[in-house]
């Protein structure tokens, strides 16, 4: 029995008459799925730091979304996306908010111009979130916050604005970036590189064991980064159509070819399967598949998993090669994650795939369009350069203005940014209890002396709530 075929829309179907309302849901959807890839940034840091950092990780993150959102709507988006700018940058026409309200927008006509001002705004303020992982555990509050203000403009802006809006000269090249292997994920991995070099070492780096102190927040993080990289990639259509189906498809199998290839890569060196390594791939695999998403079929998604899987994994070395502390092993992942996924993206995108969405392209070296891997990684190339140069000149120029150091002393960080920082810590309760079981240790063994030594075979027991702990 056939379907009754549907009735065809009419204005009065339409929002304002002239914006389609089912585009309109699922990008204002994508919007919140990429809000919470935020705090899931933060859960996935703050895990994967010590137990003394763990707030301030997750605070950070939060405290981003809020600057770049004010960032945004006072210059960010006028900069990045105003039609009238030149090929590297915007004007101010479009400065808070203005011109926005019943205008559509150039991604989409179906949908006004304001909901992709939101939607971007985003993508905005998710890469700096991802960029100051690297500072992990030694970075001021304050200044980083003014230092994200400052960065968002002269770098996010900038090479988001060459690579998505009308005049970009990227775009005008006919570079394929779907959804920000260069402004989002190479942008934050050479920032994150600039400002781990500039910060220096933490201290006991290289003689202390710096572990994650919660793989399960890691987890946590991870499946809220999951769960927004489907709005993050499937948004990036701006669109409910089958080009965005696709992106969700293809980021799925590549977050869990990813996932698999780092965790059996780990494998092979202790016969454990790691939650961290899995972690760690799927997220890999996201960030490689993420310029591409737009572009490829999925049997296309298993290399882009496999190559994002394993070179990030191999790239976690660098830092103990070339000798900085990348803490939370941002370059590794985002960076060389970005420039993979960029080429990958110039051997796998097909112009099928576009049209898709309406987007007219040559395609890549499948389709016998070569030339656009160098497109690719002339555009990863010039995203790495201008961040990293830019990111160290903005800190050290900040770093000499009075009261703007951006380095906490070292007291402050043997006692944890959350305290010294904060004045609040994620585990006040766990954190009390140990310091009184240190206290009736020392009191203990003060008291009974070397009476106490001879008891037990020289084990010390420690009294807590009338039962005995043996150490």
């Amino acid at each position: 029995m056939s379907s009754p075929s549907p009735s065809p829309l009419d204005d009065s179907m339409l929002v304002e008459n002239k914006y389609f309302p089912g585009d309109i849901a699922w990008v204002m959807t994508s919007t919140a799925f990429v809000w919470l890839m935020i705090p899931g940034v933060g859960f996935f840091y703050s895990g994967m730091a010590r137990n003394k950092n763990a707030l301030s990780l997750i605070l950070l993150c939060i405290l981003c979304a809020a600057v770049v959102s004010v960032q945004w709507f006072i210059v960010g988006y006028s900069l990045t996306f105003s039609t009238k700018g030149n090929g590297f940058i915007g004007n101010v026409d479009h400065a808070f908010f203005r011109n926005l309200r019943g205008d559509a927008s150039f991604a989409n006509p179906r949908i006004p111009d304001l909901l992709y001002a939101i939607f971007q705004g985003m993508f905005a303020s998710v890469t700096p979130a991802l960029a100051i992982g690297a500072a992990a555990e030694r970075a001021r509050v304050v200044p980083l916050l003014i230092f994200v203000f400052i960065w968002t403009t002269l770098v996010y802006d900038v090479i988001a604005s060459w690579t998505w809006s009308e005049k970009g000269w990227y775009a005008q090249l006919g570079g394929l970036d779907f959804a920000g292997g260069t402004p989002v994920h190479i942008t934050s991995g050479a920032a994150a590189l600039a400002y781990c070099i500039k910060l220096g070492k933490r201290h006991g780096h290289g003689t202390d064991e710096f572990k994650p102190h919660n793989v399960a927040n890691v987890i946590l993080g991870t499946t809220m980064l999951w769960f927004g990289w489907f709005g993050f990639n499937g948004g990036s259509a701006c669109a409910a159509n089958i080009r965005s189906i696709m992106a969700f498809t293809v980021s799925n199998l590549a977050a869990s070819i990813g996932g698999l290839t780092w965790m059996f890569i780990d494998y092979r060196l202790e016969r454990k399967l790691s939650a961290l390594g899995f972690c760690s791939g799927a997220i890999a695999g996201l960030v490689c598949v993420t310029p591409g998403s737009g572009y490829i079929n999925p049997p296309s998604a298993i290399a882009f998993g496999i190559v994002g899987g394993a070179s990030c994994n191999f790239a976690v070395k660098l830092k103990h090669l070339l000798d900085f502390d990348d803490a939370l092993d941002v370059f590794a992942v985002h960076g060389v994650g970005g420039v993979c996924g960029n080429i990958l993206t110039g051997i796998f995108a097909q112009k099928d795939v576009a049209a898709l969405g309406g987007q007219v392209i040559k395609g890549g070296w499948l389709d016998g369009h070569w030339v656009q891997i160098l497109y690719q990684f002339a555009d990863s190339c010039a995203g790495l350069a201008y961040s990293f140069c830019v990111t160290y000149i903005i800190l050290f120029i900040m770093d000499k203005i009075p009261g703007l150091h951006l380095r906490v002393d070292i007291d402050a960080e043997e006692h944890g940014i959350d305290d010294s920082e904060l004045g609040e810590v994620a585990y006040y309760h766990v954190d009390r209890l140990a310091s009184l079981l240190n206290s009736n240790y020392l009191n203990n063994s003060t008291n009974t002396g070397t009476t106490m030594a001879n008891i037990n075979n020289g084990k010390h027991p420690i009294q807590q709530n009338n039962n005995q702990y043996m150490m």
